[in-house]
């Protein structure tokens, strides 16, 4: 029963840890992204930024943020929000920039605002990169909250490293399993949204 609950509260403390970064790194990427639609400066060095900290593996992502930032829940949420930075603004640019020119001139001549196109032309058509990059970046935060347990992010990494550290076998998979559940979880059900959101002319 105290294992039980033990794994309810790490599980409870990692999706929070994992998707409240995901949710402050969409929140970023965002406006980011509209802004350069028509900015190409902007686009070019926004995608060059991600690139870079896509580059750098996540563990030294983790590690650099405890000397300038310091352990804890806040340097855990930042080092997350870095990792899942490319994954959301790479495909939601490609996705919405990408869209047949025609689709979008069609559009302006009958009258639509820049803000009717984006919602109109250039979202619907945009939804398989955007959910794809979505998903990816959820299933990222996933792993990437296991190893903020190092620097005091919590959850079920550190009943994971707890258990390596003890040589626990049983703590290991008590950590482990709700990972692989959630990552399943979220590959499932990101795949139906996508589904049910794209246009029926879209899907494959």
């Amino acid at each position: 029963m105290v294992i039980t609950v033990e794994i309810l509260e790490a599980t409870l403390e990692h999706l929070f840890l994992a998707y409240t970064a995901l949710l402050i790194g969409a929140l970023v990427s965002i406006p980011l992204i509209l802004l350069s639609l028509y900015n190409a400066k902007l686009a070019s060095l926004i995608m060059r930024f991600s690139n870079l900290v896509q580059a750098v593996p996540s563990f030294a992502v983790v590690a650099v943020v405890v000397p300038l930032i310091g352990i804890g829940f806040t340097p855990a949420v930042i080092a997350i929000m870095l990792r899942v930075l490319l994954p959301l603004i790479k495909n939601t640019y490609i996705g919405l920039f990408n869209v047949d020119p025609s689709l979008i001139e069609s559009a302006k001549g009958i009258g639509l605002t820049e803000f009717q196109v984006i919602r109109y032309v250039r979202l619907p058509n945009a939804y398989p990169a955007i959910f794809a990059g979505i998903k990816f970046a959820a299933i990222l935060a996933n792993s990437i909250a296991v190893l903020t347990a190092l620097i005091g992010g919590g959850g079920l990494g550190s009943m994971i490293f707890e258990g390596l550290t003890n040589f626990n076998t049983t703590k290991i998979l008590a950590g482990t399993l709700p990972v692989i559940a959630i990552a399943l979880f979220l590959d499932f059900s990101f795949s139906k949204i996508e589904h049910w959101l794209t246009p029926v002319y879209l899907q494959k």
